[in-house]
């Protein structure tokens, strides 16, 4: 079963669902106030279902796919008959750790919300780039394809500089947060993709 796809569906299909349908919205959206006074703990999770509009449904799903395959796949080779519920673990893992900073920040803001995967897609790239260091990665109007782990330490600072200066309604503590969470997942299960991974970049390749 191709876990990846499964999850972009399912996400696509709620998305498009939310779209229109304002009660689901509110209902799965990310809301730290309902969520200490309701114990309404599953919106952790359910945020991932849902998205601003089509560009940012896009742009996760699309991502999500792309970095995906890859890294079920390697999650299925290192570990073998765990590789795909792992893999599933790392993915919502990340989702909810994303938002643990805001979770608390946030929890007497009746009108702070918030949705979407960069959470759980973040994860899935760093992990990428755990697994395969220097694969490229193409970024938007840049023809020439960036080594990951450079893209690794490029996008970690832009997250922090982002996320100091605000005012952008983008998520980026969430971003940093998932990106992390991606990173160090499979190390807990395999340590000696650390050592593999330092090994790589020490060789150049």
């Amino acid at each position: 079963m191709n876990i990846t796809l499964l999850i972009v569906a399912v996400t696509a299909i709620t998305s498009f669902l939310a779209f229109s349908n304002h009660t689901l919205f509110d209902k799965l959206i990310f809301w730290p106030y309902r969520i200490w006074r309701n114990n309404e703990w599953y919106r952790l999770i359910s945020c991932s279902f849902i998205h601003a509009d089509l560009s940012h449904l896009l742009f996760n799903m699309i991502a999500l796919y792309s970095f995906g395959i890859n890294v079920e796949s390697y999650f299925g080779q290192i570990f073998h008959g765990k590789g795909l519920t792992l893999y599933v673990v790392m993915y919502f893992g990340a989702v909810a750790s994303a938002d643990v900073y805001n979770l608390f920040t946030r929890k007497d803001d009746f009108y702070y919300r918030s949705l979407g995967a960069s959470g759980g897609v973040s994860a899935v790239v760093f992990a990428s780039i755990l697994f395969d260091p220097f694969s490229k990665i193409y970024i938007m109007f840049i023809p020439i394809g960036i080594p990951a782990f450079v893209f690794g330490v490029l996008y970690l600072l832009y997250c922090a500089y982002m996320a100091k200066r605000g005012g952008d309604n983008i998520g980026h503590v969430a971003h940093f947060s998932g990106s992390i969470f991606g990173f160090i997942f499979p190390i807990i299960f395999a340590p000696e993709l650390l050592p593999r991974f330092i090994r790589m970049l020490s060789e150049g390749r």
